[in-house]
């Protein structure tokens, strides 16, 4: 594809499945496999085959018949696709429990993310130092925001403090928003607030194992039945 022709805009439910596929071809090349079919790409990734070669047309790449995609340059397609193939700096707001567990996380310098500052309100917080990073007052956030050009925020905070929260990062500069806190945030056009909400996971994962549990109850119900009937 051309570098000067526009590509088309990539659906949210492909963006959302791009990092999946990114984590399963790194595997792939970990374990030193050259080419993948999009019939293997979809059966480790739990989708059908059809999306699979859809989602990956969107980046130009359609693989080879009879031999599949290049796995090595198709983790650079989608690397380059989700932005990872520069460095991305974060500031946290919330240095409370998850603060610091994120903070502390070490997998984000390996994917192209730098903390750059983790931020309270709370005194007792204060200068502590949490994943390598000295715990700062709020109020010093748009000077950092500025001077370590960040553009993505985190909400760590508790729901009643979420909205100043993001309040803050907007008029900082931040433009995109990961809110972990158990509340909605509203945000101008134009920056983007994405929502991990725990709860809502949890409640769909309860709805699978509902279901579990109700094919397991019907089963055992079968050979009670069947038994009845034999001995009429």
């Amino acid at each position: 594809m051309s570098p000067h022709r526009s590509r088309r805009r990539i659906p949210d439910a492909t963006v959302a499945r791009l990092p999946i596929y990114l984590q399963l071809l790194n595997e792939q090349l970990e374990n030193e496999v050259a080419n993948i079919s999009s019939d293997e790409l979809a059966n480790l990734a739990a989708v059908n085959a059809a999306k699979v070669r859809k989602d990956l047309s969107y980046m130009g790449s359609y693989g080879t018949r009879g031999v599949g995609y290049d796995v090595e340059y198709l983790v650079y397609q989608i690397r380059r696709e989700l932005g990872l193939d520069h460095e991305w700096r974060i500031v946290i707001v919330g240095a409370g429990n998850l603060g610091q567990a994120l903070s502390g996380y070490g997998g984000f310098p390996d994917r192209g993310y730098t903390i750059e500052g983790v931020f309270d309100i709370d005194e007792s917080k204060l200068d502590h130092v949490v994943g390598g990073v000295r715990v700062r007052h709020l109020d010093d956030l748009a000077q950092v925001v500025a001077q370590k050009d960040v553009s993505i925020g985190v909400i760590a905070t508790p729901a009643g403090a979420a909205q100043d929260a993001a309040n803050r990062l907007i008029k900082s500069g931040v433009t995109s928003i990961l809110n972990f806190a158990p509340v909605v945030v509203s945000a101008p056009l134009g920056i983007t607030v994405r929502r991990v909400d725990l709860s809502v996971e949890l409640q769909i994962l309860s709805y699978h194992e509902q279901r579990r549990l109700t094919a397991a109850s019907q089963l055992r119900a079968v050979p009670a039945e069947s038994s009845s009937h034999a001995s009429a």
